[in-house]
């Protein structure tokens, strides 16, 4: 076999295994896409769930959506190009096995919902995070997840700025009603009763003093 042949041979080899423009161009359009979207995200749980059976990914997926939170499998080698672009260094360990990614701009929801199921359903397993740019453990990842809703969070601040005002008050009037027993605030209703009291002798002071009248009269006659 001549020189030409083997080169032109070992070209056509290259070639097959080379990807094609077409593939390159959608593989970067791809990474594009997925960059633009994850920038408004907050929260990235990355988990393994193979095995799932049908209903444990129907019902998931139903509360991830009610949830607001995006749930897609994504290969290794993309997630990699995509978290390099947002210039989020090492995931590229998490990025080992089937990857599927939940997220979110709401920086609980997606943890919530995916410990929850994790809990549940033993397939599904947690490799890691990346919470506000930053990469998470399955142990952080876990802990976001009991930070309660925004709403129990809020009421909890509220009343955590209303606090001190209603101890303030209360403590205003626990020292209002101890000055009233102090200053004896019940007694007038006492004094009200004592007039009465010492009106009665006066009331009955006259018929004593008639009755030896009425008796003297017949002595007289």
């Amino acid at each position: 076999m001549s020189s030409g042949i083997r080169v032109l041979k070992s070209y056509k080899e290259v070639n097959k295994k080379m990807p094609s423009e077409k593939i390159l161009a959608a593989k970067k359009q791809v990474v594009a896409d997925l960059v633009e979207e994850f920038k408004s995200a907050k929260t990235f749980v990355f988990v393994a769930s193979r095995g799932l059976t049908v209903e444990q990914d129907t019902n998931m997926r139903r509360d991830l959506r009610a949830g607001n939170v995006k749930f897609q499998v994504i290969k290794n080698t993309v997630l990699r190009l995509v978290f390099k672009e947002l210039g989020i260094d090492g995931v590229d360990e998490i990025f080992e096995g089937p990857t599927a990614v939940a997220y979110s701009d709401d920086v609980v929801a997606p943890a919530k919902i995916i410990a929850k199921f994790a809990e549940d359903f033993e397939p599904l397993q947690i490799k890691g995070g990346v919470i506000d740019g930053k990469v998470a453990s399955v142990d952080e990842v876990v802990a976001l997840s009991k930070v309660p809703d925004p709403e129990t969070l809020y009421s909890q601040v509220v009343y955590g700025l209303l606090f001190p005002f209603t101890k303030l008050a209360m403590l205003v009037k626990a020292v209002a009603e101890k000055k009233q027993e102090e200053d004896g605030a019940p007694a007038p209703a006492a004094e009200a009763e004592a007039p009465a009291a010492e009106e009665a002798p006066e009331e009955e002071a006259p018929a004593a003093e008639e009755a030896p009248a009425e008796e003297a009269a017949p002595v007289e006659a």
